[in-house]
């Protein structure tokens, strides 16, 4: 009978973290079309949304968008590295200047832009400021610059540089915006007073 561990003895043996997903080349090509395509649908909604357009739909659209891009972004963060076969990061021409989106989701979320923001969770809890206009903007600017190698056809470049991007930065701010937005919302639809409450229960009931 083998002998059985004592379980107030520490196992020397030392954790190894799971490794991470591997994929194969026609999945990589699956991964980035679907990537482009989410990257597409974000950047349309931020662009209607920074027309001031859309309302008192904005906050509730913006939460589907950030949402979906971060599943797609956690799809890039779950597979192992992307490593393009260049030691360079070719010219995919200039990318569309974002500026004009900033300016106007910051006019759209006058007065609800601003936000108390960490530097870093684990190294560093100094309370900055934060910017609900700026984050959509940045996700953006690196979804974009990502399309633009993709839309060249160089698949890995662009994999490479969503993945890359995503762990260094715009899955940080997208994970920021989404907090704000679902913050909002809550107290949009929460912070009621009880007499508001007490009307909207009473129409209720009587429309039954």
């Amino acid at each position: 009978m083998p002998d059985i561990p004592d379980p107030s003895t520490p196992d020397p043996t030392p954790t190894v973290p799971a490794p991470l997903l591997a994929v194969v080349p026609d999945e990589l090509a699956e991964l980035a079309e679907t990537t482009a395509g989410e990257a597409r649908a974000f950047l349309e909604v931020v662009t209607e949304v920074a027309t001031g357009r859309m309302d008192e739909t904005a906050l509730s659209v913006l939460l589907l968008a950030v949402s979906q891009t971060l599943v797609t972004g956690a799809r890039l963060g779950a597979v192992a590295d992307v490593v393009p076969t260049r030691r360079f990061e070719p010219d995919a021409g200039p990318d569309p200047d974002v500026d004009p989106v900033r300016a106007g989701l910051a006019n759209v979320m006058e007065g609800l832009d601003d936000y108390a923001d960490v530097v870093d969770p684990l190294t560093n809890a100094k309370l900055v400021r934060g910017a609900l206009s700026d984050d959509l903007a940045s996700v953006a600017a690196d979804l974009v610059h990502g399309l633009r190698h993709y839309e060249r056809g160089d698949t890995t470049e662009a994999l490479w540089w969503w993945q890359f991007s995503y762990l260094s930065s715009w899955g940080l701010r997208a994970t920021a915006a989404l907090r704000v937005v679902q913050s909002l919302l809550g107290h949009l639809r929460l912070d009621v007073d009880s007499e508001t409450v007490a009307d909207a229960e009473f129409d209720a009931l009587n429309s039954l």
